[in-house]
């Protein structure tokens, strides 16, 4: 099967979900009305098979977003030119409308690790990242998004604020955000910062699309508040009001519901997307009238 030609270019201003394997035959039997899909794109860079047949025949019916996980882009040591071959045949074979990746580093010399780990904000990391960011969107002929991230520890060689740090990356490259309104709940509670103050601060006019997901909850070490961004729950009553509050700010914008650990029936995670576009309908119904008025 071929992708249609005639593909948009860009994702709707809708709620999106993750496709997992488990809801294939669900969502080709009956084509619910979901703004778009997402999927990792290290999950599709085998060369066929099922999984492959299966994204075919979603891609021809809705928008496709490809989020990346594996490339490592806040690396020292330079980015994997096979890792950047094989997503690039995956987007060639897919185009879809958004490509993204994580502001964080997960190799180290020839070992690959299996997470996404933070990286200290400084002039040289910015710098390395930018550099990885340019070359990443030369080999794929596209503009690519970078999502902030959560985190867990703060870095006392940090001279740069996350916002700051992240808004000049897009500045200097021509990439775009991805803001995860969940990852900055729990990076805020986690290190006593005001969740609010960061999306008023955040450049929202670069953002192409947002994130939500459920946190867990735990105590540290001291019996500190501590969030964990575990994408295995329903979206938590405070990360919907600060996602209202953002939309306030940027209008209505593609936003994917995240949910990869402990995955529901297909139901209940339309349930989570009537939630996001019930907020992103206000959003734009509100913003309409403003201009209008």
């Amino acid at each position: 099967m071929t992708v249609s030609a005639d593909r948009a270019t860009v994702l709707p201003p809708r709620a999106g979900l993750g496709l997992k394997p488990e809801h294939y035959d669900t969502i080709l039997d009956t084509r619910p009305d979901i703004g778009f899909f997402e999927v990792h794109a290290e999950n599709y860079m085998g060369a066929g098979g099922p999984p492959h047949r299966y994204l075919e025949a979603v891609a021809a019916l809705y928008p496709l977003s490809l989020h990346g996980v594996g490339l490592s882009i806040g690396s020292a040591r330079g980015l994997d030119t096979g890792h950047l071959r094989r997503l690039r045949d995956l987007i060639d074979r897919y185009r879809p409308q958004s490509f993204s990746e994580h502001l964080a580093w997960s190799t180290h010399d020839t070992g690959f690790l299996n997470d996404l780990l933070p990286l200290p904000y400084t002039a040289e990391t910015l710098s390395r990242v930018a550099d990885h960011v340019d070359e990443t969107q030369q080999w794929l002929g596209r503009k690519m998004l970078l999502e902030n991230p959560s985190t867990y520890v703060l870095f006392s060689e940090s001279t740069i604020d996350e916002v700051d740090f992240l808004t000049a990356i897009a500045s200097r490259t021509g990439c775009g955000l991805l803001l995860d309104v969940n990852n900055v709940m729990v990076s805020a509670v986690n290190h006593r910062l005001d969740p609010v103050a960061y999306i008023d601060r955040f450049p929202v006019e670069l953002v192409g699309e947002i994130h939500l997901a459920g946190y867990d909850e735990t105590v540290d070490s001291v019996g500190d508040r501590l969030l964990i961004d575990a994408h295995g729950t329903a979206v938590r009553s405070d990360v919907m009001e600060l996602y209202r509050h953002t939309l306030s700010r940027s209008g209505a914008l593609p936003t994917l519901i995240e949910w990869d650990n402990d995955v529901p029936d297909f139901a209940t995670l339309q349930v989570e997307a009537v939630r996001a576009d019930t907020m992103l309908n206000e959003a734009a119904l509100k913003r309409r009238s403003s201009q209008a008025a």
